[in-house]
Formats: C-alpha cells, sequence, structure tokens
C-alpha cells in the first residue's frame, strides 16, 4: 500500500481534442503530481452525460481523451488511469450522497445556478443539479487526501468535505477529508480572440481556441490571427495589452521562461515576428503528443487494455470504501 498521499482528478470527454488551457491549467500539474503522489485520474464520461453528447461521437472522444491524457505525460504505470463509467461504485455512492446533501446547498451551487439560468428552468437536467454529489463519490471513493481543480470547482470541494463530514459524524469514520489542490493560476490561458475570456470550447468561434490535435497550420493559423492592440511594443500589460500578455503566457509556459525572459526574445521586434515565434513554440510543442495520441488511437485494443487495468486497481478501492459505507449504514450485504 502506497505511502504517499493520494490525489484524484478527472477531466470530461466532450470534444475530439483537448486545447491548450486544459494542458497548462490542469494536465501539466497532474503529471507532475504523479511523481509525488499516489494518483488518480479518470475520464468522467458519466458526468459529460449532462450534455447530451452523441454516442457515437461520445464513444470516439472518450478513447481521445485516454490517448491524449498518455501523450501528455500521464504514465499508466506510476498513476492509475480510468473511465469513470468502468467502476460502478461511482453512481452506487452518489446515490448515498444525494441522500446526505440538503436540497438548499445544492441548489446554491454556483456552477448549476448560473448553467440554469442560461438555459432555463424546463431545459437543465436534474443531472446537472446532482452533479456536485457525483462529484463528491468520485473523491471520497478513493480516500484522496488532495483535488487538483481550478478555483472554479472550489465550492464543490467545500460541499464534499461537508458531505464526508456529515457522513463520519452521523455513521462512522469511513472518508478521508479531502482538501482542494487549487491549480497554479500562473499559466491561465485565454481565448486568442477574445483575451478577457477564458479559453474554452464554449466559446462563440473556434478561432480562439488552440487545438492539440488540430494540423500544425491552423493552429498557425490561429495564433497570427489572434487579437492584439494597435501598438508595437512586446509587453507583459493585461490590463492594456491583453492579447500580447496572452501570448506571452503562452510563450512562457511551453518554454519554461518567465515572463521577462519572453519579453527579451522579443525585443525590438514587431508583432509579426513575436506571433510567429509563439506560433513556432507552440506546433513543435505539441508535433510529438499529437503524433502519439494519434499513434496510440490507432491501436484501440492496447488502449483498451490499459483501461481494464486501470479500472481493476481503481475498482478495488472503490469498492472497500462503498462496502464500508453500506456496512455503516446498515445495508445488508448480498449473500
Amino acid at each position: 500500500m502506497s505511502t504517499k498521499d493520494r490525489v484524484l482528478s478527472g477531466i470530461q470527454p466532450t470534444h475530439d481534442s483537448f486545447h491548450l488551457g486544459n494542458y497548462l491549467g490542469a494536465v501539466k500539474q497532474w503529471v507532475e503530481l504523479q511523481d509525488s503522489h499516489d494518483a488518480f485520474y479518470c475520464v468522467v464520461d458519466l458526468h459529460a452525460l449532462t450534455t447530451s453528447p452523441d454516442p457515437t461521437k461520445f464513444r470516439k472522444q472518450t478513447l481521445a481523451s485516454v490517448a491524449q491524457l498518455i501523450a501528455l505525460g500521464l504514465d499508466p504505470e506510476q498513476c492509475t488511469l480510468f473511465i469513470q463509467s468502468h467502476v460502478p461504485a461511482h453512481n452506487q455512492l452518489a446515490w448515498v450522497m444525494e441522500c446526505l446533501a440538503g436540497f438548499g446547498e445544492a441548489s446554491r451551487m454556483t456552477q448549476f445556478k448560473d448553467k440554469s439560468a442560461k438555459s432555463g428552468a424546463d431545459r437543465t437536467v436534474v443531472g446537472l443539479f446532482t452533479y456536485p454529489m457525483l462529484m463528491a463519490a468520485d473523491i471520497l471513493l478513493y480516500q484522496a487526501h488532495q483535488v487538483p481543480v481550478g478555483e472554479d470547482q472550489r465550492q464543490h470541494i467545500e460541499l464534499t468535505r461537508d458531505l464526508a463530514q456529515r457522513f463520519n459524524t452521523t455513521y462512522k469514520e469511513i472518508f478521508t477529508i479531502p482538501s482542494g489542490y487549487i491549480l497554479k493560476a500562473g499559466a491561465k490561458i485565454y481565448d486568442l480572440q477574445d483575451p478577457t475570456s477564458k479559453m474554452s470550447k464554449s466559446a462563440e468561434s473556434p478561432n480562439g481556441i488552440i487545438d492539440l490535435m488540430d494540423a500544425p497550420e491552423i493552429n498557425t493559423k490561429k495564433i497570427k490571427s489572434a487579437v492584439t492592440d494597435t501598438e508595437r511594443e512586446v509587453k507583459f500589460d493585461e490590463k492594456n495589452k491583453a492579447g500580447i500578455s496572452n501570448l506571452l503566457t503562452i510563450y512562457g509556459a511551453l518554454t519554461n521562461k518567465s515572463i521577462a525572459e519572453s519579453e527579451k526574445d522579443f525585443e525590438g521586434k514587431g508583432y509579426g515576428d513575436f506571433k510567429t515565434g509563439v506560433a513556432e513554440v507552440v506546433v513543435e510543442f505539441f508535433r510529438p503528443i499529437r503524433a502519439k495520441a494519434l499513434e496510440l488511437l490507432e491501436d484501440p485494443t492496447h488502449l483498451n487494455k490499459i483501461l481494464k487495468i486501470g479500472a481493476e486497481k481503481a475498482g478495488a478501492v472503490a469498492e472497500k470504501t462503498l462496502k464500508d459505507t453500506y456496512d455503516a449504514m446498515g445495508i445488508i450485504p448480498r449473500a
């Protein structure tokens, strides 16, 4: 049994490709954490069902997500990599969490309020409302000490902590109380066409998103078309030069250079040279990653074998937690 602190995190398979923000904002740090922690990472396909995905595309996107995670540096020999739905205990513990959570506290979840306000109550699925309880089950099943998440998920971690403490107090001390490992904000990446908005697949235009599976010429064109300003100096100034600052952040994050070093690389050069330099760095960084992901996708049997091993490792931990939970609640085990 590992003596390392355990971390758990997940990512939805809702698109054909992860974008640069996914990598720099989350996956890059997952890769680092697998060296120092007992790391569990899952593709959360059950969470993605709230978006009503197309079945054919969804299968393809789920496997593509796994291939990209491995290509980006997750090592199935070092971490436990699996698909959420391959471990039935997620759904089972989620129901326990739903029975512990109050309607009022679930209603106060900011993400639910925001999304339901946009689509209207009649068009908002119940799964979106209960989403945080499934997320709590994801975390608590594995007795995770830390949960690497973005700032926007902090509220869900607090709910998970509350539910775990409520269960431990009401029944028996079963769950580890997790803490949020809020991912570093230093590499927050913004939309190329709207550098005041976070890079996101929900953006109005795909031209502002750098997808790692896009062909090099596509990403080059997107970067060269990025919104900047009417000046010429390549300088980091988020308030007055949001577009330039965003490109400097991307350049620095992929070259491991500070903002000051990045500025110095383009001292005396115009925006055309600057954008070309950023595009070259992005393209060359993602070239071997894209090639590796495509290679993995050519052998789905190998990918499914990795996922089977991951599900078995995850399932062994999850099933013990679920058994202990049911026992504490007085649920009679099947003979």
